[in-house]
């Protein structure tokens, strides 16, 4: 059992988990979007289609149903919502107490002055984009 707690937890598979389950709810939100507004905007451009009510409008018997679109959107935060502090949050305060930092402030960097990168390393005596030399300041 320690052995698979010890595989549950580490950081790398933590991330993905989350970062799956972001995409899963963030293509929920696209596939609403797409079958509530741009389908229906579609099939109104060639003439034919069907009806329902509730929020939204009817074009050429199409109907644009911003009532389904808006409960993804409520949908999405709400997931979301729960996903941050029932694995975020406790899995950020493991790892503090394991003495690692998860889910934090990004590193800071600094901008090359030739090309205008701004995501180097701080350390960074090089750019590693147009490998001008950078000052140490």
């Amino acid at each position: 059992m320690k052995g698979f707690k010890n595989f549950l937890m580490q950081g790398e598979l933590v991330v993905i988990a989350v970062g799956l389950v972001v995409a899963l709810a963030f293509s929920t939100l696209i596939k609403s979007f797409t079958d509530s507004i741009i389908t229906p905007l579609v099939n109104a451009a060639e003439g034919g289609g069907r009806h329902s009510s509730g929020l939204g409008w009817t074009i050429n018997n199409q109907r644009v149903d911003m009532g389904a679109f808006i409960s993804a959107i409520v949908y999405f935060v709400i997931f979301m919502t729960v996903i941050y502090f029932v694995l975020v949050v406790p899995y950020r305060l493991y790892m503090k107490r394991q003495g690692k930092e998860v889910f934090g402030d990004p590193a800071p960097t600094k901008t090359c002055p030739n090309c205008l990168s701004g995501d180097l390393p701080v350390a960074a005596s090089r750019c590693r984009h147009c490998t001008s030399e950078l000052s140490s300041s």
